[in-house]
């Protein structure tokens, strides 16, 4: 390479003889950085979410590539963040491809030291059936002479991240169940 190859090659040198006298565009880019493309170029779709971590309810863009998420960056429409995660939701790619991320069921029984694998259907079941016997158990008919037919046995509290419809339905099941003691951290 000679020295003027070099030196028009160098961005001082483009700054001060080319159109861009304040090195804002041009002048600045290398030839490195002229074929550097960026991380969701390359993407299928882009998803409008809500970061899952807080009661914030920061946007997000989840950029999808092959039916797989590649990249979670924040949504500068999103009047809350305006494209803006803090550490945490910079980092929720990881709930989606993270090697840590469990695709099974665990279990760890009273007082054990273990967790086992259990089938999906199995623990739905258990959670029904301990559910139901909460319900069971602590079950009134009546309090003072009025009649009030619920339960004390277990009560709800929604997410942060669940939106008017899914509290709606949340509320509705637990209403159906008996429960008295529904609240949500809904800030959305």
């Amino acid at each position: 390479m000679g020295v003027r190859t070099w030196i028009e090659g160098w961005p001082v040198y483009r700054q001060l003889t080319g159109p861009d006298k304040l090195g804002l565009g041009a002048a600045a880019k290398s030839g490195a950085t002229s074929r550097r493309q960026p991380r969701v170029a390359e993407a299928d779709n882009v998803v409008k979410s809500v970061c899952p971590y807080c009661a914030v309810g920061c946007g997000q863009n989840v950029y999808v590539q092959d039916g797989k998420v590649t990249q979670i960056e924040g949504d500068p429409d999103s009047p809350v963040s305006r494209g803006r995660l803090c550490p945490k939701g910079s980092a929720s790619l990881q709930l989606t491809t993270g090697d840590a991320r469990q695709y099974q069921v665990l279990y760890r029984r009273p007082n054990g030291t273990d967790w086992e694998k259990l089938g999906l259907d199995q623990a739905m079941d258990m959670i029904a059936d301990r559910v139901l016997a909460a319900r069971r158990k602590g079950w009134q008919w009546e309090v003072d002479g009025q009649r009030t037919r619920r339960t004390l046995g277990f009560a709800s509290l929604g997410g942060a991240t669940l939106d008017n419809e899914e509290n709606y339905l949340f509320k509705k099941l637990f209403t159906a169940l008996g429960a008295v003691q529904i609240e949500n951290q809904a800030r959305i």
